[in-house]
């Protein structure tokens, strides 16, 4: 099933001011995780498979504006069973693009996934992901995302357009 969110990812110095904003809040998960992204996509698509130390695997498709600010993407989540035989298989069909490690910090408030994300090779971001759906439209959920994003102070730094992925790919080059 296809799923949508509204999402702003910006860089950090460090956490210390999302965590004060959160007032104390437990995190609801670290995980690490690694994500490799395939080529030979759709345009406007990406194609990943997400393995988690603590969680298992996922393939995700989605699509998603490569804009700085709030954005709305579109997106499928697959548990995957064997990511190393689904790994292999991707790569010899679609070819790897390249690979991201991160360790995850994951608060959950209210319809939004907060992402302290320390990714290898690029430093400390914070992500929001609004998730869309019966309960909560675009436009509420765009109103929420920005609550948020002004409680934890992130409305003053800029927004990162793009995925990691891309990120350490223009690092690279």
């Amino acid at each position: 099933m296809s799923m949508q969110n509204v999402e702003l990812k910006v860089r950090v110095a460090d956490f210390a001011e999302v965590q004060r904003a959160l007032g104390g809040q437990e995190p609801d998960a670290v995980l690490w995780q690694r994500d490799t992204y395939f080529a030979g996509t759709q345009a406007g698509w990406r194609l990943k498979l997400r393995e988690m130390a603590e969680a298992g695997a996922e393939l995700i498709a989605y699509a998603r504006p490569d804009v700085a600010g709030t954005r709305t993407s579109a997106y499928t989540r697959v548990p995957v069973p064997d990511p190393d035989a689904l790994r292999v298989s991707l790569r010899s069909a679609l070819g790897v693009r390249g690979v991201v490690e991160k360790t995850r910090t994951l608060f959950l408030f209210e319809h939004t996934r907060i992402h302290a994300d320390r990714v290898n090779g690029l430093g400390a971001f914070v992500e929001l992901e609004t998730v869309l759906g019966p309960e909560l439209d675009a436009f509420a959920g765009r109103a929420e995302l920005d609550r948020i994003a002004k409680r934890l102070g992130l409305h003053a730094l800029a927004p990162v357009p793009g995925s990691y992925i891309d990120l350490l790919k223009g690092a690279e080059g």
